[in-house]
């Protein structure tokens, strides 16, 4: 009864919710469930067919690519309409999606075809992401800004929860080819979810330079806006740092372990569903009473810090339900992390130097993202699996901890959302001069 009533009151919000950002979550929903199908299965297949330094020569160039096509197309993304790049670019990762599942399907492994398929996911990736981070700021009011990203925040947990239970069933049961023809399914029907979200505005800023000037002159202007900002270039920094470590904990180490363990792809999934979970209550009510009782600045410090702490632990376990149980508890202080500085960093950024912004971050990222998983080879080739992901994520913890010496951090923390907006222009008006 309890679960059929849960069901009507979904289908009665996604009902009376604004068009705008019904789409949005509805578009979030099938991406990320389907993401995270193939986020398990690839490794998965790699691992089966491979071995570990495979496995990161993957992650690694893919990462790569990342961070080359990233703020590449950040520029492009920023002058175009966001929704007409989300249907493009999905378009584009169903193409690569089927590249993948034909692999599958005439038992064609190698690794440079997987990382080709992979690099045609890394582009059209790019698109998406870029118009799906700033999307929302213009579709939804102000005022109502804070609800509608706390809402996407849910969506994309509620995929990333049901995406590795869905990809290990099917990986246990049907196999990595049928598992990857979902994920194309799943894919193209998102394709058709963008189309309903409504037009936005172009954004096209006059320039008279045009190429690679063009794209040279606007990362610059991200990271002289970033850079002006000292709250901001110490967030990059310590994120930068920590992404290092943190990210093969969370990444690369996951399929390692449970394969060391001689457990099964259904473990493989409900590892990852259970990051999903934590995440998913973590977006719910209980951050909100946290950040009332202690705060957003102790709560971010606390969560940044045992994250790395909690996946420590899981270097150590053998248990596979206690596994579970680390996992949960590391994807619940990963998004009360996330969610404690998101609203006020959106709502700080000028609007529009949000997308250049935005391409820096994700810049650092996935700088951060392919030096991880090659210093990860590099000590896999030296030590065991346990002593690396314990030193990783120790590391991250220690990392973690230089966010108290950022400048400003607790004034800003302690602002509330309409003191915050625009507040990094207000504050260092030279690093917005728009040219």
């Amino acid at each position: 009864m309890s679960t059929q009533l849960s069901l009507l009151k979904i289908r009665s919000f996604l009902i009376s919710a604004d068009p705008a950002l019904r789409g949005i979550l509805v578009f979030d929903v099938l991406m990320t469930l389907a993401l995270m199908i193939t986020y398990i299965t690839i490794p998965w297949w790699i691992i089966q067919k491979g071995n570990a330094q495979d496995l990161a020569i993957y992650g690694g160039i893919t990462a790569m690519a990342i961070f080359f096509f990233q703020p590449l197309t950040a520029p492009i993304c920023e002058r175009y309409a966001k929704q007409k790049q989300l249907v493009q670019g999905t378009i584009a990762l169903a193409l690569s999606a089927l590249l993948f599942c034909l692999i599958a399907t005439f038992d064609r492994y190698h690794l440079w075809l997987i990382i080709t398929a992979g690099l045609v996911a890394v582009v059209a990736n790019a698109f998406i992401d870029s118009a799906a981070t700033t999307i929302t700021p213009e579709l939804i009011p102000t005022a109502q800004l804070a609800h509608a990203l706390q809402l996407r925040k849910r969506a994309s947990s509620t995929g990333r929860f049901l995406g590795p239970i869905v990809g290990g069933g099917l990986l246990a049961t049907a196999g990595i080819t049928a598992t990857l023809w979902v994920y194309s399914g799943l894919v193209i029907i998102a394709i058709l979810s963008a189309r309903k979200i409504p037009p936005t505005i172009n954004t096209r800023i006059a320039s008279n330079k045009k190429g690679i000037a063009l794209w040279w002159l606007e990362l610059q202007g991200g990271i002289k806006a970033k850079w002006t900002v000292p709250l901001e270039r110490g967030w990059t920094l310590v994120n930068f740092l920590v992404w290092i470590f943190i990210g093969p904990a969370f990444n690369l180490f996951v399929p390692l372990k449970v394969h060391s363990l001689g457990l099964s792809a259904a473990w493989l999934g409900a590892c990852e569903a259970s990051i999903s979970i934590g995440m998913l209550l973590g977006s719910f009510n209980l951050a909100t009473f946290l950040i009332n009782q202690f705060g957003r600045y102790r709560v971010r410090v606390f969560a940044a810090i045992s994250e790395g702490l909690i996946l420590a632990c899981v270097a150590l376990c053998n248990q596979p339900y206690l596994l579970i149980v680390a996992f949960f508890c590391a994807g619940f202080a990963n998004t009360l992390m996330v969610l404690v500085g998101s609203t006020h960093r959106a709502l700080a950024i000028p609007k529009e130097f949000r997308v250049r912004i935005s391409s820096v971050n994700k810049m650092s990222t996935q700088m951060a993202s392919t030096i991880g998983p090659a210093l990860a080879g590099i000590a896999l080739l030296h030590w065991p699996l346990p002593t690396v992901y314990m030193a990783f994520s120790l590391i991250a913890a220690i990392c973690a901890a230089g966010f108290v010496l950022i400048p400003r951090s607790k004034e800003f923390f302690g602002l509330d959302h309409e003191q915050v907006n625009d507040w990094y222009r207000k504050e260092y008006p030279a690093g917005f001069k728009t040219h």
